[in-house]
C-alpha cells in the first residue's frame, strides 16, 4: 500500500528537543482523526539563522511550535504578530500562509493560555504575590497571564537587571510569596537530578509549586516542595492547553 502524501507538514524547533513530546502528541492527535496527509517533526536547529534555510527546505511546513532558546529572537524573522504576543514579547507558534506564491509568518504566543488555565483552579485568596523563577522566553508569557490574574510577580535570574537573585530567597520571600513558578530548564530530562536553588525548607501547605517542566512528571522542584506540603503541578496541563490553542490556530 502506498504511503500517503503528506500535503500538510509540522514541527517544532528548538535546542535540546530531548525533552519534548510535541511530536508524539500531535502525530497522534492526526492518527486519531485519520489525517493522513498531516505529519509533525521535530527539528533541533543550531542557531536561528538555521530558521530560514530550513523553511526553503520544507515547503509543504504549514505551522511550528517554537522552544528554547528561540522564542524572542524569532520575532524580527516573522511577517507578522500577533498583538497579544507582541505585548509578551515572545513566539511559541508561527503559522505559515501561503500567499501570491510566497509565504507570509505569522506569530502567537499560546503559552499564556494553557498556562492560566492549568494554574486558576489551584488559586486561593492567599496567592497574591508569585515568585517567578527565570526570565527567558515561556516566564514572559507566565508574567502576562499573572498580570491578568491580579498576581503580584517578583522574578528571580541570576543578574538580570529588574529581578531579585537566588541568593536573596530567604523565608521572608518565601513567606510573602506563596506561589512559586519554575520557568527555568533546570531540572527537565535527562538531567532530572537538578533543581533551582531555592530554600526549600520555607515551603509550607500554603504554597503552591508550579514547574514547566512536564518531562519529568516530578521534578526534583516539585518533590522537595511537595515535602513540606506545598500544592504543586507540573506543565503538562499548561502543555496539553497551549497545544489545543495551537490546533485551534494552525488546523
Amino acid at each position: 500500500m502506498p504511503r500517503p502524501l503528506i500535503n500538510r507538514l509540522f514541527s517544532i524547533i528548538g535546542n535540546p528537543l530531548a525533552q519534548s513530546y510535541s511530536k508524539t502528541y500531535w502525530n497522534e492527535k492526526f492518527a486519531e482523526r485519520k489525517m493522513t496527509d498531516c505529519l509533525y517533526e521535530a527539528r533541533e536547529l543550531k542557531s536561528i539563522q538555521d530558521f530560514i534555510p530550513y523553511l526553503d527546505s520544507k515547503p509543504n511546513l504549514r505551522g511550528l511550535s517554537v522552544t528554547i532558546p528561540f522564542k524572542e529572537v524569532i520575532i524580527p524573522l516573522l511577517d507578522e504578530v500577533d498583538p497579544v504576543a507582541q505585548e509578551i514579547g515572545a513566539v511559541n507558534l508561527v503559522k505559515i500562509e501561503k500567499r501570491e506564491g510566497g509565504r507570509i509568518l505569522k506569530g502567537f504566543n499560546t503559552d499564556w493560555v494553557g498556562f492560566t488555565e492549568s494554574l486558576k483552579p489551584l488559586l486561593k485568596p492567599c496567592h497574591k504575590k508569585a515568585l517567578l523563577l527565570g526570565t527567558g522566553g515561556a516566564s514572559k508569557a507566565v508574567i502576562y497571564s499573572l498580570n491578568k490574574l491580579g498576581i503580584e510577580v517578583t522574578q528571580v535570574s541570576r543578574s538580570k537587571p529588574g529581578t531579585i537573585r537566588y541568593e536573596d530567597i530567604d523565608e521572608k520571600v518565601m513567606s510573602e510569596h506563596l506561589l512559586v513558578i519554575n520557568a527555568t530548564p533546570v531540572g527537565s530530562f535527562p538531567a532530572v537530578n537538578k533543581c533551582p536553588d531555592v530554600p526549600y525548607q520555607c515551603f509550607t501547605p500554603e504554597h503552591i509549586a508550579f514547574d514547566l517542566i512536564y518531562n519529568p512528571i516530578r521534578t526534583l522542584f516539585l518533590q522537595q516542595a511537595e515535602l513540606k506540603g506545598a500544592t504543586i503541578k507540573n506543565g503538562w496541563e499548561m502543555f496539553t492547553g497551549q497545544a489545543a490553542e495551537a490546533w485551534r490556530i494552525l488546523i
